[in-house]
């Protein structure tokens, strides 16, 4: 791995990222979907996402070429509405403990629905990256995830347990190697991801931030923030037929520091409608400064993934509050 990290620090073919969204045009997209939604009492919120994507991601640029987000607000509708109906069963057995005279009843049910919703967890993001990657797609080719639910459920699982007996020390490694499973198994056409990040490097990010916090009045949370970013991006790497290229972060401290102040005022000033260029000003900074170093070569993308358009835990994810890592 050594001989390729000099490899890649050596090589110039740098394919370019960008976003061209305005947060002018998103808003008119935005504010149409939230008085829809509003109407339909919740029925369009689907609809809605899918229009918010479709903008996103057309807006998103590799080599000069947009992607494309296929998805449907039909498809998630119904997945939406599965979604629904798991958490209504889900809720429906806490109320039941809720409600219960028996103490042993509420034991039961409130450990069904605590094992209920961590169990939820780990299957609604395996579900959620095989729809979106499935449904995303540039200049035809589309992207695509492999991973097993039952072997990213037991990894969920175990490395969140272990993060429970260690008092939330573990973390660090937990959010690792769920990213290494999850980037694992991402495949853009005949290119494949790996994440090579380690836990014990997170965790000195972390320890950093909470003994320079206090002392700086809380100005180091930027400089915090834009190295979670770029431990988050400048550890992938892509590999295409046999050769290996990686993503390279360049975000600064003070690009936080602007970004974050001027973001704020816009929430305030606007009383939130400002929402949609906060979003389009933060993607732009983050692959404006975003660059592929290395052998990478659009050009030579195949196909190889097939559709899925089962939408269910795409807004499961959602209600769980759950993003793609």
């Amino acid at each position: 791995m050594q001989e390729t990290s000099t490899e890649l620090e050596t090589t110039h073919s740098k394919p370019t990222l960008a976003f061209k969204g305005q947060g002018s045009e998103f808003f008119g997209i935005q504010i149409v979907n939230v008085l829809l939604t509003l109407v339909t009492l919740g029925l369009y919120y689907p609809w809605a996402k899918a229009k918010e994507l479709q903008y996103l991601y057309r807006k998103t640029e590799l080599a000069g070429s947009a992607f494309t987000f296929h998805g449907t607000g039909k498809e998630m509708f119904i997945g939406f509405i599965k979604g629904l109906g798991i958490l209504a069963v889900l809720y429906g057995v806490f109320f039941i403990g809720f409600a219960s005279g028996s103490n042993m009843v509420k034991l039961v049910c409130f450990l069904t629905f605590f094992v209920g919703f961590l169990v939820l967890i780990p299957i609604a993001i395996h579900g959620m990256l095989r729809y979106r990657t499935s449904r995303t797609s540039w200049r035809g080719i589309h992207m695509g995830y492999r991973g097993n639910a039952t072997k990213f459920m037991k990894l969920y699982l175990g490395q969140f347990l272990l993060t429970i007996v260690t008092f939330g020390i573990y973390a660090s490694w937990f959010t690792v190697n769920v990213r290494k499973e999850i980037i694992g198994n991402l495949r853009f056409g005949n290119a494949k991801f790996k994440y090579i990040g380690e836990g014990s490097d997170l965790f000195l990010i972390h320890v950093k931030a909470y003994f320079f916090t206090l002392p700086t009045l809380g100005i180091y949370l930027f400089w915090y923030a834009k190295e979670l970013l770029n431990f988050y991006v400048n550890n992938i790497l892509i590999e295409q037929n046999g050769k290996y290229s990686r993503l390279d972060s360049e975000v600064t401290g003070m690009d936080y520091l602007k970004l974050t102040v001027v973001n704020l005022f816009i929430l305030i000033f606007t009383l939130g409608f400002g929402y949609t260029w906060v979003v389009t000003r933060t993607m732009n900074l983050i692959l404006s400064k975003c660059e592929i170093i290395g052998e990478f070569n659009p050009d030579e993308l195949e196909q190889t993934e097939e559709e899925y358009k089962n939408a269910a835990y795409e807004d499961m994810a959602d209600m769980l509050d759950i993003g793609i890592v």
